[in-house]
């Protein structure tokens, strides 16, 4: 039985990764972006595939609708939620619509996608769900001079991390794999649209942010972090996180009284 595989944001960088390899290893594709010469370009350089490209803007309903139908009719063996925007600027003067399009993007697109795809995962008892999130993720806690300039993003990209993790729970024992990949800086497009030049800047490539989330996904990783070497650095934040959760009382706090 074929394998399909659905790729969002595949028209470029980590995106157009997956697609590479997830044709490599013989899967049927639905590539997804909002530059349809792109996506007939890769289309055009694998003959050798079953592609079928979607051009769609996540930012908006139609667009999240038209695609959670493909996702909740067709048998999607794996969703890879890679679509993302960014807007770094200060949070006061973030658009409107920009933090629309950034929330539509990185945190309804890939609820409501997952949400599509698992009826059908379940029902077939296998599926694998890929949220392409970033080390921004976890770095809430940063000052000023290190972190500023994306409060939006980081929060979407740390709630993809949060879903994932509770989502991979939920669904332990159906079949369905879960992860939640969190590259540091690619070498993308992604940077050069939000206007920033980061060429002098040592960056991963994005083969081999495809390559640490299909590696992950065969140790077992929900949250896979290809630039961290030491995966204890993980283990450590995750065990403070659930720390914290069970250190909770109804009686309030003595430093608040």
């Amino acid at each position: 039985m074929s394998k399909l595989a659905l790729i969002t944001g595949a028209s470029s960088g980590i995106g157009w990764a997956f697609a590479e390899r997830l044709s490599a290893d013989d899967y049927d594709l639905v590539i997804v972006g909002r530059r349809q010469e792109r996506l007939d370009q890769f289309a055009d350089s694998h003959p050798q595939t079953r592609v079928r490209t979607v051009v769609a803007d996540l930012s908006t309903t139609a667009g999240i609708d038209a695609v959670a139908e493909i996702c909740a009719t067709e048998p999607v063996t794996m969703l890879v939620n890679n679509a993302g925007v960014a807007h770094y600027m200060p949070f006061a003067e973030l658009p409107a619509d920009k933090a629309t399009e950034l929330v539509n993007v990185k945190v309804l697109a890939p609820t409501m996608l997952s949400r599509a795809a698992i009826p059908g995962m379940q029902e077939r008892g296998e599926g694998t769900i890929i949220n392409v999130s970033g080390m921004i993720a976890f770095g809430g806690p940063a000052p000023h001079s290190q972190m500023p300039r994306r409060v939006v993003y980081g929060g979407s990209l740390a709630y993809l991390v949060a879903m994932s993790q509770t989502l991979s729970a939920e669904l332990k024992g159906t079949g369905i794999t879960v992860q939640v990949v969190c590259p540091g800086v690619v070498a993308t497009e992604f940077h050069e649209r939000q206007g920033m030049d980061l060429s002098m800047m040592p960056r991963m490539s994005a083969a081999d942010v495809v390559t640490a989330s299909l590696r992950g996904l065969e140790l077992g990783e929900t949250v896979c972090a290809p630039g961290v070497e030491d995966g204890g650095v993980l283990d450590a934040v995750f065990q403070a996180d659930l720390a914290a959760f069970g250190a909770q009382s109804p009686e309030l706090a003595t430093r608040y009284r």
